[in-house]
C-alpha cells in the first residue's frame, strides 16, 4: 500500500512533537486527519484550530467506520483501547516509522540525517541550505527552528528533510535516497543492550540507501567499514584531515566559540563558513551538512549562507536569560559525548564558573554510562543532580542520581544530589557566585528549573 490509497488517517497520540507534525504535512496535502491524546496541550489546540478532530482521552469509540488508515507510536501501549479497536476495524494499522517510510516515497530526493547525536542541528542546517537555495524543501525534525515557526514544513516534492532516530529500529522503516551519519555510540540501551547491536542496526539503515544514492559519513567513526559494509550506495566522508573527501582547514573560534573554517572538498578549498553556534563539533556537523548539500548540486553561496543563518533551535545550547548576573543556558544533551562537546562550548565564553544541572535521562543508559557520565561532568565547577527522568522505563533499582554524584567526587569533581527542582533552585540561589554560567541539561524537564530561576529575577 502507498499514500495515496488511503484517505481518513488516525493518529493515536497525536499530540506528540513528531506524531503533531506529521499529522499537520498530510493534513495540508488533503489528507482527513483526526487524532486522540491523553492530555490536552497547546499543541492539540493548534490541531484543533486547523480543523483537526482531535479527541482528549482515547477510547474505542474514537474509531470510527470512515478511518482507513490508523498511526500509532512506540509509546502506545498494546492494550490501548482505541489501537485495540483499530486492529479490530477494517484500517490498515502501521507504527509512526512505516508511516515516515511511505511519507518518503512521495518525494524525489527524501534525506535522512542520522547518528546517535547532532541530528537535530544538523538537520536544521541542512534545512536552512535548502532554505537558501530556495528549494522550498518539506521538513520534519526534533527541535523548534525559527525560519519554519515550527519543527515541520510543508513544501514541494523535489526534497524532503528528515531527522532521523534509531530507537528501537525505526529507521529501518524509512526509504531514504540519502543520508548523514554523524557518529554511532552506546545509546538506547534498554532497546539495543550493546554496542554491536548498535553497529548492526546503522549498517541495515545504510543498507537502504539506493545505489543511486549517497551517504555522507563521519570518517572518525570506530569500526566504520562495519556500518558501510554491504552498500551499493556513493559514499561521501567527512573528517578531521585529508584522509576523508571533506575536511576543513584553518579552524579558528572567536571569543563565543563559534568557529569559522575553510571547506575543503579533495584538497581544493570550497568555500569559507562562519558559524554562529559553539563548538567544534559544530564545524563538523555543518560540514556534513555542506557536504550533502553540495552533492545534490546546491551552489555553494546558498549552502554557505544557509549555515551562516542558523542560529539555533530550541534546548541546543539556548540561551534563556539571566537572574543575579548568572546566565541560564539550555541543553538537551543526555549522552556523555553530547555532555562533553556542551562543556567545551560554555568553556569559550567569558566565564568565572560553569554549573550544571544535569538531569540523568533513563536508568537504562545512566547505569551503562555511569562512568563516563562521571568523566565528562567532572569538567564542570559544579554539578547538581535531580533524581533520574524514568521516561519510558521503570525504576530498575540498579542506579540513581545519587550514585552518579557519588561517582563525580570519586574522580575529582564536585557534585550535590538534590533530587528535586525546588532543592537544586535553593542551592542555586544560595551558593551560585555571580559571572557564573549555569546550564539546565537533559532530555527531560530541567528546563523548567532554569525558567523559573530566570523569571523570578
Amino acid at each position: 500500500m502507498k499514500l495515496s490509497d488511503y484517505k481518513n488517517i488516525h493518529f493515536i497520540g497525536i499530540g506528540g512533537i513528531s506524531m503533531s507534525s506529521l499529522a499537520e504535512i498530510l493534513f495540508y496535502k488533503g489528507f482527513t486527519i483526526s487524532g486522540s491524546d491523553g492530555t490536552a496541550s497547546a499543541v492539540t489546540d493548534r490541531l484543533k484550530e486547523l480543523g483537526i478532530t482531535v479527541h482528549i482521552g482515547q477510547s474505542a469509540e474514537n474509531i470510527t467506520e470512515d478511518i482507513d488508515l490508523a498511526v500509532y507510536t512506540a509509546a502506545v501501549p498494546e492494550d490501548n483501547a482505541e489501537l485495540v479497536a483499530a486492529r479490530k476495524s477494517r484500517a490498515d494499522v502501521i507504527d509512526r516509522a512505516e508511516l515516515v517510510g511511505m511519507l518518503m516515497l512521495e518525494y524525489k530526493h527524501p534525506i535522512s540525517v542520522a547518528g546517535t547525536h547532532g541530528k537535530t542541528t544538523t538537520s536544521s542546517m541542512v534545512t536552512e541550505i535548502f532554505l537558501a537555495a530556495g528549494t522550498d524543501p518539506t521538513v520534519s525534525i526534533g527541535g523548534m527552528l525559527p525560519s519554519i515557526k515550527g519543527n515541520f514544513k510543508v513544501g514541494t516534492q523535489d526534497y524532503f528533510v528528515l531527522e532521523t532516530c534509531e530507537y528501537k529500529d525505526s529507521f529501518l522503516k524509512f526509504n531514504p535516497h540519502s543520508a548523514i551519519i554523524l557518529n554511532v555510540d552506546a545509546d538506547h540501551l534498554d532497546y539495543f543492550k550493546n554496542i554491536d547491536n548498535i553497529y548492526r542496526s546503522f549498517n541495515a539503515f545504510a543498507k537502504r540507501v539506493p545505489s543511486d544514492g549517497f551517504i555522507v559519513i563521519n570518517k572518525e567513526i570506530p569500526r566504520l567499514d562495519e556500518v558501510l559494509e554491504g552498500t551499493a550506495c556513493r559514499v561521501i566522508t567527512y573528517g578531521k584531515d585529508s584522509s576523508a573527501d571533506w575536511y576543513p582547514m584553518d579552524i579558528e573560534y572567536d571569543t563565543m566559540g563559534h568557529g569559522a573554517y575553510k571547506a575543503v572538498y579533495k584538497g581544493d578549498v570550497i568555500a569559507e563558513v562562519t558559524l554562529m553556534i559553539p563548538g567544534e563539533h559544530n564545524v563538523y556537523n555543518s560540514l556534513s551538512a555542506f557536504a550533502l548539500a553540495y552533492t545534490y548540486g546546491i551552489d555553494k553561496k546558498a549552502i554557505v549562507k544557509g549555515i551562516e543563518s542558523y542560529k539555533g533551535t530550541d534546548r541546543r545550547f539556548q540561551y534563556k536569560g539571566s537572574f543575579k548576573d548568572i546566565t541560564v543556558i539550555d541543553d538537551y544533551a543526555h549522552h556523555p559525548t553530547e555532555i562533553s562537546a556542551t562543556i567545551s562550548s560554555a568553556r569559550a565564553n567569558d566565564i568565572k564558573e560553569l554549573w550544571i544541572v544535569f538531569q540523568p535521562h533513563t536508568y537504562t543508559r545512566t547505569f551503562a554510562l555511569l562512568d563516563k557520565f562521571a568523566e565528562v561532568l567532572c569538567k564542570a565547577d559544579k554539578v547538581l543532580l535531580p533524581d533520574i527522568y524514568a521516561s519510558r522505563e521503570k525504576d530498575t533499582g540498579l542506579v540513581s542520581s545519587r550514585d552518579l554524584a557519588d561517582k563525580i567526587n570519586e574522580l575529582g569533581g564536585n557534585a550535590e544530589y538534590c533530587g528535586t527542582f525546588d532543592k537544586a533552585e535553593n542551592y542555586i540561589l544560595q551558593n551560585c557566585n555571580p559571572h557564573t554560567m549555569l546550564i539546565t541539561m537533559g532530555a527531560g524537564d530541567v528546563y523548567k528549573l532554569g525558567e523559573k530561576l530566570v523569571s523570578a529575577k
